[in-house]
């Protein structure tokens, strides 16, 4: 069994910083690549950046130059560092993992999401 724990949303004003941050728990035997995606109402999820085991990222063009992902690959944990937020980013935002459990079976799995408001 795997879990992603989501931490880090919330309500920030225009301008402002958030930091989230994603926990893989369980039989975990590697993880490849991680992302953020995020979920805006009356919109679909759209990837929002994603990094690979060996650092390699790829961002939404509308966060380029604002949002930094990182990942600890001992930690299990991916993080998405959120600078000069616009009221646009509002959304659920939700953590991704492509893994292999501990009976090498790859998976994509799911954080519960976390939503992050931006007042304008």
């Amino acid at each position: 069994q795997v879990q992603l724990v989501e931490s880090g949303g919330g309500l920030v004003q225009a301008g402002g910083s958030l930091r989230l941050s994603c926990a893989a728990h369980g039989s975990i035997f590697s993880i490849n690549a991680m992302g953020w995606y995020r979920q805006a109402p009356g919109k679909q999820r759209e990837l929002v950046a994603q990094i690979t085991r060996d650092g390699s990222t790829n961002y939404a063009d509308s966060v380029k130059g604002r949002f930094t992902i990182s990942r600890d690959n001992a930690k299990n944990t991916v993080y998405l560092q959120m600078n000069s937020l616009k009221p646009e980013d509002t959304a659920v935002y939700y953590c991704n993992a492509d893994l292999l459990d501990s009976l090498i079976r790859r998976s994509d799995y799911w954080g519960q999401g976390t939503q992050v408001t931006v007042s304008s």
